[in-house]
């Protein structure tokens, strides 16, 4: 169980031990639209029973702000209980979740606390797709979906709610950790579509990350210029004939040298640089 508090206007935010991940409520008079599901099916379900005790309405859209399994695996929950709910994502989440939802599962430990509740999930793929923007037209405000660039994944969305000056990041921004560069980011080009999120902020817009509290376009830009500094180092090496094996060791890092996120880092802009 987990409360859901409100960080503007008709905008609520539940924070979940498992992943840290949170999970947010947008109101309006049709309804309200949830971005991100949380981890499993009964994880899922769990979100749905915070959100009748929060009782700002039912659920009128959900929204997946990419494909990874602790932002998309409660899909099927809100599918049993509004068999016909829409789905919104960016056809590459869906696309991704389509062909590795289930490699996920089946390669989850066997030791893992959680193990039993993954092996019981139902993966629901979006079946609203969009390529660069979408609305969600809730009666008295519009919700935005915009892709603004490959970052985190090539499937990443923020969510815009311009009566609230209020932006959902996804896993774009993290706060309670650096950000997740992972097997299919694009950490040379992460910089860039922070620079567009940037660009969509006033001083003083409430930023939603996909884990960790609520932060302002300053937290945004800071954390921009580090993984800028990280896709920098990566292409001075690579373009220095460095060998990817060496690179932690050679290069100078905002963060550990020894972190996993530097050596994915590594590995993708080495076969983005070419």
């Amino acid at each position: 169980m987990a409360d859901f508090i409100e960080v503007a206007d008709r905008v609520w935010v539940a924070r979940y031990e498992w992943a840290d991940a949170n999970i947010t409520a947008i109101g309006g008079e049709r309804g309200v639209v949830v971005l991100d599901t949380h981890a499993s099916t009964a994880a899922g379900r769990r979100v749905v029973d915070d959100l009748r005790r929060l009782g700002a309405g039912d659920t009128y859209a959900v929204v997946n702000s990419h494909w990874h399994w602790d932002h998309a695996f409660g899909n099927a929950a809100f599918r049993e209980v509004r068999p016909d709910v829409p789905i919104h994502a960016h056809e590459r989440a869906a696309a991704w979740l389509a062909e590795h939802g289930e490699t996920v599962k089946r390669g989850w430990p066997a030791d893992d606390p959680h193990a039993s509740e993954i092996a019981q999930t139902q993966i629901v793929v979006p079946d609203r797709v969009f390529a660069r923007t979408a609305t969600i037209d809730l009666g008295d405000r519009a919700v935005e979906l915009i892709h603004p660039g490959r970052g985190h994944t090539d499937g990443d969305i923020v969510v815009r709610v311009p009566n609230a000056d209020v932006l959902l990041a996804g896993d774009l921004v993290e706060e309670s950790a650096h950000p997740w560069i992972g097997e299919d980011s694009w950490p040379l080009e992460w910089s860039a579509t922070l620079d567009v999120v940037g660009g969509m902020l006033m001083e003083r817009s409430v930023v939603v990350p996909g884990h960790g509290t609520p932060v302002d376009l300053n937290f945004v830009r800071a954390q921009r210029n580090e993984i800028a500094d990280i896709a920098e180092m990566v292409r001075r090496l690579a373009e220095a004939g460095v060998p990817a094996s060496q690179a932690a060791a050679a290069g100078v890092w905002p963060w550990d040298a020894d972190d996993v996120r530097i050596a994915n880092a590594i590995r993708r802009g080495y076969e983005q640089v070419g």
